[in-house]
This record gives structure tokens, C-alpha cells and sequence, in this order.
């Protein structure tokens, strides 16, 4: 056998029973980790933002960083750890980059990450462009579209009024 092979069996033995849930870097993580206190086993809880993401098969990791009493706090958790109870997403962040690391140097509100907008379930296009006939045909008045990202809202109810 190749030394590459003998490391794929290794690797695959070595790979966690149960999947952890889809994440990327800048989502918000709760990771619930087993803590050993001499013949005790507890749970504790340690969220933060993911600030690394590192796949390399049975070897793979990510590292959330939070704050904690002013001092920023790091830990890197092995992917296949069965030390790792489950890890919940607990919002997906808008980031530009794969490493967060000039995060280190924030802090307050320059160190927080937009929200990523994430759609489960996208409504058909016919459903919008009967709604669109509907207010036509009624001489209902359009609704009329204040907040943040006005233009791209007025700009797609214009594109599905026009088709």
C-alpha cells in the first residue's frame, strides 16, 4: 500500500459519525463542547464568530473568536473532535474574505459583521407577476418603499412589473 492510501483509511476512520451543520467564515456559531472535571462530564457553550475555516479531511478546524469580559478570546475546535457535542449557526455573517483575522484589531462596533441574507425558499415568479395584475386591474395604490435598500427594491418591482 502508498503512503497516500494508508492516510485516506486513516483518515476515514477518523472522520465524525455525524455531520455538523453547513457554516462559513463570519456566520456566528454556538459550538457545545464536553468539559472533564475529574469524573464529571459537563457542557459549556462557547460563541463566537468563525473566523477560520480549515479543510483538510480528518484534520479540519475552525476557530471562533469572541469577546469575553474585554478580552478577545480564541479556540480552535477540531472538526471530528468527539469532544464537539453539536455547533448551531446562530447567524450568517457578510463577509469578503476566508480568514477574519484583522478582526483582532477591532473592537466595539467596528468589529461587528453584516447579516448575510439567506432564503430558504425562493416565491415562483408567477406568484409575483399575478399579484403585480391583481393591484393593476383593482386601481390599488402601490406601496410605496422607504428603509434601506430602497433602490434595489424599487428596481426589482419595476423589472417584474415590465415582464
Amino acid at each position: 500500500m502508498s503512503a497516500n492510501r494508508i492516510l485516506e483509511s486513516i483518515d476515514k476512520v477518523n472522520r465524525r459519525q455525524g455531520s455538523l451543520p453547513e457554516f462559513r467564515t463570519g456566520d456566528s456559531v454556538k459550538v457545545w463542547a464536553k468539559i472533564r472535571e475529574g469524573d464529571k462530564t459537563r457542557l459549556q457553550a462557547f460563541e463566537g464568530v468563525c473566523i477560520r475555516r480549515n479543510r483538510k479531511g480528518s484534520r479540519s478546524t475552525f476557530t471562533v473568536r469572541k469577546i469575553s469580559y474585554g478580552v478577545g478570546v480564541e479556540r480552535v475546535f477540531p472538526d471530528n473532535s468527539p469532544n464537539i457535542e453539536r455547533v448551531e449557526v446562530v447567524a450568517r455573517g457578510r463577509v469578503h474574505q476566508s480568514r477574519l483575522f484583522y478582526l483582532r484589531d477591532l473592537s466595539g462596533k467596528a468589529a461587528r459583521i453584516k447579516e448575510r441574507e439567506y432564503h430558504a425558499a425562493v416565491p415562483a415568479e408567477g406568484a409575483a407577476e399575478g399579484e403585480a395584475a391583481e393591484a393593476a386591474e383593482t386601481g390599488a395604490p402601490k406601496e410605496k418603499i422607504t428603509g434601506r435598500g430602497k433602490r434595489k427594491r424599487k428596481k426589482e418591482a419595476a423589472a417584474a412589473a415590465g415582464a
